[in-house]
């Protein structure tokens, strides 16, 4: 959870303005609802023309493979857009987008025995795990073509939440499963776990030191300085 406590030190353009700085925002608005459209539907030449040629989504064309990989192993994961406003810095012709999404995973899983039922009896229970994130698109605009483009995307993840498909039946997660999980991604992250995903316990949620220098670096990026986004493992290192 956040706090009250305002995570900005400055403010850029981010409503009303002259009209090239509304078409600039409306631009990578449209660009970061693009996430949710392309890669849910498939459409990967249209997602990749979001990211600049060395874009970082950790990274871009990795996770398209994977992606696709995924896809093909009947793993259906799906994204809603919940809202999208753009903070705009003109004189360095950047821009940050925040996206607010809901990421959709379907599991099917036996409710009785914890463990994923491959054979899809009867007493499988499916269920989506919800969880509600904050998409952070770091975007510039090319001099030469004047499109904007993301160089890099890292996420906020706030909270989460099992959904049962039939409304009544979802597995229940021990405390050694949920233990280790941020809250944020919990429900997501064990889940995933019994998928044998990795799942990375060093991601950004919703407050924290890891949350305030996720703001440090976007008005880094807005300034048109170098960013640093490689933190998470850095910081991980200083405290072991």
């Amino acid at each position: 959870m956040t706090s009250s406590v305002d995570p900005h030190t400055k403010v850029y353009s981010h409503l009303n303005g002259t009209v090239g700085e509304l078409l600039d925002r409306l631009a990578v608005a449209e660009l970061c609802k693009g996430w949710a459209v392309y890669r849910d539907s498939s459409e990967w030449n249209n997602y990749r023309s979001l990211f600049t040629d060395d874009a970082t989504v950790w990274t871009i064309d990795r996770f398209i493979s994977l992606s696709k990989a995924g896809k093909e192993n009947g793993v259906f994961i799906m994204h809603r857009e919940c809202g999208t406003l753009v903070e705009l810095n003109p004189a360095t012709r950047r821009a940050i987008g925040k996206m607010k999404a809901t990421i959709t995973h379907r599991f099917q899983f036996n409710p009785t025995t914890s463990t994923l039922d491959p054979d899809q009896s009867r007493n499988t229970a499916e269920f989506d795990v919800d969880c509600d994130c904050r998409f952070i698109f770091f975007c510039e605009k090319s001099p030469e073509t004047g499109h904007w483009k993301a160089k890099y995307v890292k996420l906020f993840y706030e909270k989460d939440k099992v959904v049962p498909v039939d409304g009544i039946t979802a597995p229940t997660f021990t405390d050694e499963e949920l233990a280790s999980i941020p809250r944020g991604y919990k429900y997501l992250g064990a889940a995933q776990a019994r998928l044998g995903y990795r799942v990375d316990v060093d991601l950004p949620t919703a407050g924290g030191k890891l949350f305030e220098r996720m703001y440090g670096e976007m008005e880094k990026w807005l300034d048109g300085q170098e960013v640093d986004l490689f933190w998470e493992k850095v910081e991980k290192k200083q405290e072991a």
